[in-house]
């Protein structure tokens, strides 16, 4: 089990390798090149610019019982077909049962703003979505833990 971050744009890299060291497990950062991470833990990989560069390399390297953390549906129903497990930054845990609907709520807020319509953005980062994160991150590494045993 490894934990695999979309690191672009995800807040929370501090939670996430907190929960990761507290259980000895390794982290891996993407990002492309126009970003800059340094960590003392995570494993940071830096990819070419470009349309779903980080993506694809993220889910290219995906293995059964990884915990991926993306704010991207795509990248996350991608990592669900691998049998690994998919968190967002703000702590949501995405499976089966909830990524049909929030992939077609994708789908008609792209419609939307395609034909020239607002849709909300998102809101701030909160300190309840930093304790969700460590709170739902170490709830998959506990289930990833146990059916390693």
């Amino acid at each position: 089990m490894r934990i695999i971050v979309d690191a672009d744009a995800c807040p929370g890299k501090q939670i996430i390798e907190r929960a990761a060291k507290e259980n000895n497990i390794k982290v891996i950062m993407y990002c492309d090149i126009s970003h800059t991470i340094t960590s003392n833990y995570s494993e940071v990989r830096y990819v070419d610019k470009g349309f779903q560069s980080v993506d694809m390399a993220l889910i290219n390297v995906t293995e059964k019982e990884d915990i991926i953390i993306t704010q991207d549906y795509g990248v996350a129903a991608m990592a669900l077909g691998k049998k690994a497990y998919a968190i967002g930054p703000k702590g949501h845990i995405y499976d089966n049962d909830n990524m049909d609907r929030l992939l077609f709520e994708r789908h008609l807020s792209a419609k939307v703003r395609r034909s020239g319509g607002k849709t909300s953005n998102p809101r701030k980062r909160t300190k309840e979505d930093d304790e969700r994160l460590y709170i739902n991150l170490l709830k998959l590494i506990k289930i990833g833990l146990a059916k390693e045993v």
